[in-house]
């Protein structure tokens, strides 16, 4: 039988973006607005993000060519192509490695009315919706022209089942965001609602950190993925690059 998962599946949270900088100043003034002049999907990444992301590449780089990915996914949203296309600049694909494949589904969570808002600014602005998502939770609150983590969760089924289709049996990196990382563990490994929100409290997931898995094949009937590193930053720290755990703009903790 032919495997369907991918031998390697790293998800990388993309590096430090302008976005996760004003962000941080604008809750540290006790700011209502986020101070950001683009789109969502048009923020950079920061001076420190771009080094974060050739840090990682050039630990990729490091590894055999046997073991470095052969498949690189991204999100469309230019903080994370910009990290993809830094990795890749930086030597960590192996010499079969196709083009960048960009994949829509991959996209950050959509705040809806919430985006740009910081948590002063929801409870001044919207403060139905913080109760709202006190009463229904994290992981079901959909704020108005937004998606819950369930909304992410669905595209992400149809993301992965486009990867098992088409990339079984290979190494494969997902360049996305915190909460494309935070979902895909929700997936791979079966978890709750209570587990996977306990994992989110524990810390931020940190920008280029990894998540590996890797396949086996006696893991159920047909073999499946197992979790070997989560939120590993060390190919950031061998190198000095500061790293950063910054939540995304307009994500309330």
């Amino acid at each position: 039988m032919a495997q369907h998962w991918p031998d390697r599946l790293w998800i990388v949270r993309h590096g430090e973006s302008a976005g996760n900088v004003a962000r941080a100043a604008a809750q540290a003034a006790r700011q209502a607005r986020i101070d950001i002049a683009e789109r969502d999907v048009d923020v950079p990444l920061s001076p420190l993000g771009e080094a974060q992301s050739s840090s990682l590449g050039r630990w990729f780089a490091g590894l055999p060519a046997e073991e470095r990915p052969e498949v690189l996914i991204t999100s469309p949203y230019r903080r994370a192509r910009q990290t993809a296309e830094r990795i890749r600049a930086a030597g960590a694909l192996a010499p079969s490695a196709g083009r960048l494949v960009v994949d829509e589904r991959l996209r950050e969570k959509e705040f809806g009315v919430l985006d740009r808002l910081t948590h002063h600014g929801i409870a001044e602005h919207y403060p139905d919706q913080l109760e709202f998502r006190r009463f229904l939770g994290k992981f079901y609150h959909r704020p108005p022209g937004g998606e819950s983590w369930c909304d992410v969760i669905l595209r992400l089924r149809s993301a992965l089942n486009t990867i098992s289709l088409h990339h079984g049996g290979r190494r494969v990196m997902i360049v996305g965001h915190q909460v494309v990382v935070l979902c895909l563990r929700y997936l791979l490994e079966g978890l709750t609602e209570e587990e996977i929100l306990a994992i989110d409290r524990e810390a931020d997931v940190a920008n280029c950190g990894l998540t590996e898995y890797a396949f086996d094949p006696g893991l159920e009937e047909d073999g499946g993925l197992v979790l070997r590193r989560y939120n590993f930053t060390v190919p950031l720290e061998r190198e000095g690059t500061p790293t950063t755990r910054e939540p995304p703009g307009g994500a309330p903790r």
